[in-house]
């Protein structure tokens, strides 16, 4: 369907269609045989421009309004200073496409006032421990400008007299240039998103004022010997799956300067071939990008803001960009299902390939997603049951650090369900650009809960987060995968660290499976951590789950008069406990309700393990986190354990017809037998189904295992396997 709107193509504006920053086919650029023809715009390009239209004339009817910066991120300045790059960028855009000079008039007269301003600036005044900026608090923001202003610039510098040309050229972009890529050098020459938006803004200027030094110290770095810059970060902060290794919430974030830079090189310097180094990295990364998702939103690793999705201004770009390279139609499902594009060549070809019918499904799908540059520093394992938004997915992050912006959490795990997330992971504790929350920076909750390892689904030794919360620690080890394989019935991933605890001499391995069982509806999730060190340890396995609990297995000791905290550091400080127990061997589960779905979370006590209910929220004076529930099993006074569990997804509650439906667990009974160095975890269910998980622990696919459960063999080759035992008295 196309509908045509009452803006004109203008053959001489598309004759300045970004030629040095834009990066399309030419089917992209035609233009209509007579200016006076209105122009047929696919629906989706058609709406965007509505959508453009409509806040640029927001900001038109305002004035042209360029403050002296004053505020950190929310702040009044803050803010205006991203309208002003929005509609900077979106004006010249729609002087591209329409010709109409109110369009190019506006980006002029606000290029000109920042040539007043720009000038004046030193250190903005709100400036905390990041790198300063100058329109900003700091310099990754004024990166972000630049990179927006520029494309901006770029469609009306031919038109502009010499001396408004001159004018914005030295006083805002050389300038600019000048103060991200020599007076913040340290930034610049990071291996980092920073420096991929300031040499993004840097290398596109070079282009535009056609400047081969700023060109050239954007990709090769300010040394000019490529162990720095732009081409240096393709190559170390990708894995060669794609992988980005800030994790996904900070790889949407770079895609955008990621990808539109590299429309630029293409199209300026084709021979550096930036879309085939590395073996087509970053199409990879773009596709690795909407893997790492459920539902739409990123996985939460590390410093991630919960809200950001597949709908986002980076993606909008980066999707586009990315289809006029590749040409995949499963790009265009992924535009669809955005519902929003860019009014660019790349976003009118993208959009009229929707109209002809070219998309094919996404296939969101089980796989391991390397870590490192060399793809040897850990993986994450993503597992996928079902289809659409309502599949069941389980993700292991056993990637490594994830350099300042990473969480001490090796080893993790979360998992969703029927479009809920009910293995949580907490994310990054920061309302972004919200000025009563600490200028909408980073929450000092963020060191002291967010980042510690209790605040995961991790192992804790002795209350004490992996690598004592030492980053530079954290930033020489990794874990090993040891074992991925996806099949019918049983999808399963192995890793270790035996480092994450240094002198302590503590090894981990864990197990983290999709396991089928017939009769159940939906997969059992299970998990087995093997832990080993030396001494009398203690070992806490939290579980941050979303829900509200139905029902305990065990009856624990409760605390409603007033609740304890758990302890005074590395994130217990921010543990009130609600009850405490020490469970027998069949009182091992506890079931709560989340969207009309019950799950019940069934473990085996070991020995006198207790169960701890706890919530977050303890000292916490000015309400910074979250209230959220969480389990802990704790096990002490020994050097090694093991945690065996299952999370089963059952049944039906519909509130609104007052039906309940299967609020039982399915699941009889969760045994563990250890036989020598195997493992076995038998399942049974209350139909008499039965189902072994055995555990070899050797990577060897060869290797032959067997052993004797209740008097029947059981054998396996490999690391693992799922064994259906079938109905009977096992």
């Amino acid at each position: 369907m196309k509908r045509i709107l009452t803006a004109i193509i203008s053959t001489t504006a598309l004759a300045t269609a970004a030629p040095v920053l834009a990066h399309g086919h030419e089917a992209a650029h035609e233009a209509a045989a007579d200016d006076a023809q209105p122009m047929e715009y696919p629906e989706l390009f058609a709406a965007e421009m509505e959508l453009a239209e409509e806040f640029v004339h927001g900001m038109m009817d305002g004035g042209i309004v360029v403050p002296v910066p004053q505020d950190p991120g929310g702040g009044y300045t803050h803010e205006q200073h991203k309208r002003n790059y929005r509609a900077m960028y979106l004006a010249s855009n729609l002087y591209r496409v329409t010709g109409e000079q109110r369009f190019f008039d506006y980006v002029r007269d606000m290029l000109l006032e920042y040539a007043d301003l720009y000038p004046t600036l030193g250190d903005h005044p709100a400036r905390a421990n990041q790198n300063v900026g100058r329109l900003f608090w700091q310099v990754l923001n004024d990166a972000m400008w630049q990179v927006h202003a520029i494309q901006a610039y770029e469609p009306i510098r031919d038109e502009l007299s010499a001396e408004d040309r001159a004018r914005i050229d030295n006083d805002v972009f050389r300038r600019a240039s000048e103060f991200l890529s020599v007076d913040s050098e340290r930034t610049f020459n990071l291996i980092h998103n920073h420096a991929t938006w300031a040499t993004a803004a840097v290398g596109m200027t070079g282009y535009v004022l056609e400047d081969e030094d700023l060109v050239r110290r954007a990709l090769y770095g300010s040394a000019g010997d490529g162990e720095t810059g732009f081409i240096r970060q393709t190559e170390l902060l990708f894995s060669p799956d794609g992988y980005y290794t800030e994790g996904p919430y900070y790889q949407r974030f770079a895609m955008l300067p990621f990808m539109v830079f590299a429309g630029a090189i293409e199209r300026n310097d084709p021979e550096i071939g930036i879309f085939e180094h590395r073996d087509g990295i970053l199409m990879k990364a773009l596709n690795a990008t909407i893997q790492l998702t459920y539902d739409g939103y990123f996985f939460p690793f590390n410093d991630a803001i919960r809200d950001k999705s597949l709908n986002t201004a980076e993606l909008y770009e980066g999707v586009a960009i990315g289809y006029s390279v590749s040409q995949d139609p499963a790009l265009l499902d992924i535009a669809r299902h955005q519902g929003r594009t860019v009014i660019t060549p790349q976003g009118l070809e993208m959009s009229r390939a929707l109209d002809a019918g070219l998309a094919e499904p996404f296939n969101f799908r089980s796989m391991l997603l390397t870590d490192g540059p060399e793809g040897d520093q850990g993986a994450v394992a993503v597992f996928r049951s079902g289809q659409g938004p309502m599949h069941m997915a389980m993700v292991a992050k056993n990637a490594s650090q994830g350099m300042g912006h990473g969480h001490f959490d090796k080893l993790s795990w979360q998992l969703y369900d029927r479009g809920n997330e009910i293995v949580r992971d907490y994310g990054a504790a920061r309302f972004l650009n919200i000025e009563a929350k600490d200028g909408g920076r980073y929450l000092p909750e963020n060191e002291s809960w967010a980042k510690q390892s209790v605040a995961h689904n991790a192992l804790v030794v002795n209350e004490q987060s992996h690598f004592y919360g030492d980053r530079d620690l954290a930033d020489q080890s990794w874990p090993t995968q040891h074992y991925f394989n996806i099949e019918d019935g049983f999808q399963v991933s192995a890793a270790g660290i035996d480092n994450a605890y240094p002198g302590e001499n503590v090894a981990m391995t864990r197990v983290l499976a999709m396991v089928e069982v017939e009769g159940l509806s939906s997969p059992l999730a299970l998990d087995v951590l093997r832990a080993q060190g030396e001494g009398e340890l203690q070992f806490d396995l939290p579980l941050h789950y979303s829900g509200h609990i139905m029902r305990l297995g065990f009856d624990p000791e409760r605390f409603t008069a007033g609740r304890p905290v758990l302890g005074s550091d590395h994130g217990y400080q921010h543990i009130w406990v609600d009850g405490r127990a020490t469970p027998a061997a069949d009182q091992g589960f506890m079931t709560w309700l989340l969207g009309g779905r019950f799950y019940t979370y069934r473990f085996v006590p070991s020995g006198e393990m207790e169960v701890i209910l706890g919530e977050t929220g303890a000292s916490d004076p000015n309400f910074n986190l979250r209230r959220e529930p969480l389990v802990i099993q704790r096990v002490r006074g020994s050097g090694n354990a093991t945690f065996v569990s299952v999370l089963e997804s059952h049944g039906l509650y519909d509130g609104a017809t007052e039906q309940t439906i299967g609020s039982d667990s399915q699941v009889a009974s969760l045994r563990h037998v250890r036989s020598g160095e195997h493992d076995v975890v038998l399942v049974e269910t209350l139909a008499g189904e039965n189902v072994a998980v055995a555990i070899s622990w050797d990577d060897d696919p060869e290797e032959q295992h067997s052993v004797t459960v209740d008097g029947r063999e059981i054998s396996w080759s490999g690391y693992a396997a799922r064994i259906a035992l079938g109905q009977g008295d096992n």
